[in-house]
């Protein structure tokens, strides 16, 4: 129920379309290509009608929770077809109320039942899909309406139609005066940035005002995406997060949070600890965001941008600056710095340690699935200027990073390094094929420790160590062997020097390359936060820090 559409694109040769083996993938691809321009270039994913599109869900709901726009097209079948309000569950073959499903995990959906509403129809959900807090939309497009003829007229009316995009709420001047006034008290401040504000135009240079000023701060896991590893970033906040960035958090006495929606994972299960000693400003695009968890001293409803451009830092700001914060926070720092994995004989620590060395002046994209691996990874990447990292966030999808990496990797045209664990490679394995293929600049970090280790940790501390569908009843394949049936150059790993060898390869290697890195029995994530405990009280505990 696609075809049409997708015929009519290759024919016209204005469009490059990147054909992928499972819908899904198509979804992670084309979120891939916005990651990679920060929400400024939108691409599209299709799927025919029924399994098609239901295939295109998790895809669809990654955009959703992570706010990436992106354009979902899927092919319905012709309008006489469909079964209306009739009591029947279907009429027309693969038919399936697509929108209906969709409805609640994009900003947009519709389906377009008159050749006179598809312009007008694609011009709104583009246009919606890039305002404000961005996302997915979503047409359904009959099969009949794909046949028919548009007026040239009419197509020149809408292709010379600028979108109508809004860039949301801006920060008041009041707000602005509350907030100098919070500054101004302030001895010992912190700043929180989350997955809102790391596509900010201004950030950067926001945050290069901060570092230069002495002012420290510290990421969510999306706000750690974009945010480049200077003197006075202190980390990841949150039950995986780095020790001294937690420590941040409880030792500050203001928390300026831009763009966090302070969820469970970032604050731990206990709220009324959360900052225990400090005032709490967080901005927000969302009003609905803004007090929904944790109990702010001032809620400002604005975009991170709005926020970053009104709000200069310099000195005047905070004239009560506690000069010894900044070196209790670099002791900090260089105390929790010990590996965690010492008993381990490849330490995750020392894996992404290599990494930042290795690919330091480098331009490069990481792509991280889910599990235990992405966890090592947002606790010790370090990102240099051209660097980002990408992760999947409130949807948490397993698999998202091979397809997710072809989209960044096409767009870019530069160097993706996926870091993927045994369990989540095999989700969308089959793109390897399509990698191989486009001969795209992607290595691929396989974390093997056969078994899917951050659930099976999950199982040792709350039931007693049963491990099943984690360990029993659960196999992984040779890695190393599959990536050379689908003609991709791989190396497998077992220990720290063959890992060196196999590390040194990615800057001077061009195309498709698989690292399996042997890991049997790595389970653990150090350090975790365990339900009910507070922020700072991670296991394993460390001795006091004078």
């Amino acid at each position: 129920m696609i075809t049409h559409l997708l015929d009519s694109f290759a024919e016209s040769g204005q469009f490059t379309i990147v054909s992928m083996h499972h819908e899904q993938s198509a979804a992670f691809a084309a979120e891939g290509v916005a990651r990679h321009t920060k929400g400024k270039t939108i691409a599209l994913a299709m799927g025919t009608s029924g399994p098609g599109a239901t295939n295109l869900i998790t895809g669809i709901g990654s955009c959703w929770f992570d706010s990436v726009p992106c354009l979902f097209i899927t092919g319905q079948v012709n309008t006489r077809e469909l079964k209306g309000d009739r009591a029947i569950r279907q009429q027309g073959f693969q038919e399936l109320d697509i929108v209906e499903v969709a409805r609640s995990l994009t900003k947009y959906a519709v389906r377009v039942d008159s050749p006179d509403d598809l312009l007008p129809e694609l011009h709104r959900a583009l246009s919606i899909s890039l305002s404000g807090r961005q996302g997915p939309v979503l047409l359904d497009i009959p099969n009949d309406v794909q046949r028919a003829e548009i007026p040239d007229v009419l197509v020149e009316k809408w292709l010379n139609m600028p979108l109508e995009i809004s860039t949301g709420p801006e920060i008041g001047m009041n707000d602005l005066k509350n907030l100098e006034a919070l500054c101004k008290d302030a001895q010992r401040p912190l700043i929180c940035i989350g997955g809102g504000a790391r596509w900010a135009d201004s950030m950067d240079e926001w945050l290069l005002a901060a570092d230069s000023l002495g002012i420290p701060y510290v990421s969510t896991l999306m706000g750690h995406e974009r945010v480049i590893a200077r003197n006075n970033y202190f980390n990841m906040i949150g039950s995986y997060g780095n020790r001294e960035a937690n420590w941040a958090v409880q030792n500050c006495d203001l928390l300026i949070v831009v763009g966090a929606r302070l969820d469970v994972r970032q604050t731990g299960s206990d709220v009324e600890d959360f900052a225990r000693k400090a005032h709490i400003v967080q901005i927000d695009i969302a009003p609905s965001q803004l007090g929904n968890r944790v109990q702010a001293e001032l809620n400002i409803c604005a975009t991170a941008e709005s926020f970053f451009r009104a709000f200069p830092l310099r000195s005047v700001a905070f004239p009560n600056l506690d000069k010894n914060w900044l070196i209790e926070l670099s002791n900090q720092r260089d105390w929790t710095q010990l590996n965690e994995y010492a008993d381990w004989e490849i330490s995750p620590s020392a894996i992404f340690k290599k990494l930042n060395r290795i690919l330091a002046d480098h331009p490069v994209d990481y792509i991280c699935d889910v599990g235990n691996h992405q966890m090592w990874a947002a606790q010790s990447l370090r990102l240099s200027p051209d660097q980002a990292v990408h992760y999947s966030g409130g949807m948490g999808a397993m698999g998202f990073a091979l397809p997710a990496a072809l989209g960044i990797a096409f767009q870019s045209q530069s160097k993706a390094v996926v870091i993927t664990g045994d369990g989540s490679l095999q989700i969308n394995i089959q793109e390897l094929d399509t990698l191989n293929r486009l001969a795209l600049d992607i290595t691929i970090i396989v974390m093997n420790n056969a078994v899917l280790g951050m659930v099976k940790n999950f199982q040792d501390m709350y039931f007693n160590g049963r491990d099943q569908s984690t360990r029993k009843g659960y196999s992984s394949p040779s890695f190393t062997q599959i990536a050379l049936a689908y003609g991709i150059e791989s190396y497998r790993v077992t220990n720290m020097e063959e890992l060196d060898c196999a590390l040194s390869k990615i800057t001077s290697h061009k195309g498709p390359l698989l690292i399996e890195i042997m890991m049997e029995g790595a389970t653990e994530c150090r350090p975790r936060l365990a339900f009910g405990s507070k922020l700072d009280e991670q296991f394993p505990p460390m001795k006091v820090h004078a």
